[in-house]
């Protein structure tokens, strides 16, 4: 089984005025996960989402 290197990209979400950022990778089919970690520590800890429990943690965070 080979396995695909992650492509990070700076969130959206994070701020350009401070160290703390957030990272975000998506890995691609059969099924899709969005991938994230704290830029500080990019061999530390991550969390991974399907993409439909990613929605639903935004609308959350969104208050909606």
């Amino acid at each position: 089984m080979t396995t695909t290197p992650l492509t990070w990209f700076k969130s959206s979400y994070s701020s350009n005025d401070g160290p703390a950022r957030v990272e975000v990778a998506i890995s691609a089919a059969p099924h899709p996960t969005i991938h994230i970690r704290d830029s500080k520590n990019p061999a530390g800890s991550r969390l991974a989402f399907t993409g439909g429990a990613w929605s639903e943690f935004l609308e959350f965070a969104a208050g909606r």
